[in-house]
């Protein structure tokens, strides 16, 4: 089976980025009996959707999981829905900023992930990692690329289990920021991520893929 990862390199000032090192670690260490892709996606509006499409074309994937950094967040967000529309707080690292336009204009309002949210929630808790299902993925680069990955996934032939998981923060990035804010380890986001794909192989298994 084929599984595609994507990461968004550092952005914000941040030196780093923990999708993109949950990403790069998993890269190292494979993804056993699967074929594992990955891909880290500029902070740029203008280019992440190409170098999107191309990792997808590269691989042909039967799963896609989509990873960002939600700075603000305490716990794994599993997202349920991307929504046309860019309005961003900050400036892509570019220096881009987009207020109130569509991603795709005539696009359908919202897409669903189609990941096994539900049970990726299930185990992710079972196993002692903090985790909610998230409503809003925001309106900057991951929602953006969360709706791009939902709109390819809807014109396949056949089902895809793709959608977008933001990650909070790494402890020294919340050290380096000089607060007490939310942050999760590395190995706990790497664990969290290798059971949401453990779950979506499952699914796919049992609808016949």
């Amino acid at each position: 089976m084929r599984v595609l990862i994507t990461a968004f390199e550092a952005f914000a000032g941040s030196p780093v980025n923990p999708s993109e090192q949950v990403v790069n670690a998993m890269q190292q260490a494979g993804l056993s009996g699967q074929q594992l892709f990955t891909s880290v996606l500029p902070v740029d509006a203008h280019t992440a959707p190409q170098i999107l499409s191309d990792a997808i074309e590269a691989s042909s994937p039967h799963i896609v999981i989509a990873l960002g950094e939600a700075a603000n967040r305490p716990v794994i967000s599993i997202e349920r829905a991307a929504l046309n529309i860019l309005d961003f707080r900050i400036p892509d690292n570019e220096g881009n900023t987009i207020t109130d336009q569509p991603i795709l204009p005539g696009g359908p309002a919202a897409y669903f992930s189609t990941l096994p949210v539900r049970a990726i929630l299930k185990r992710l808790q079972a196993s002692g990692i903090p985790a909610e299902l998230s409503y809003s993925a925001g309106a900057y680069l991951c929602n953006m690329v969360f709706y791009l990955l939902m709109d390819w996934a809807s014109r396949q032939p056949q089902p895809v289990q793709a959608g977008f998981i933001h990650l909070p923060s790494l402890p020294e990035q919340a050290a380096a920021r000089g607060n007490s804010g939310p942050s999760m380890s590395l190995e706990t986001s790497l664990q969290a991520i290798r059971a949401a794909i453990e779950c979506a192989i499952e699914q796919h298994a049992q609808n016949g893929g």
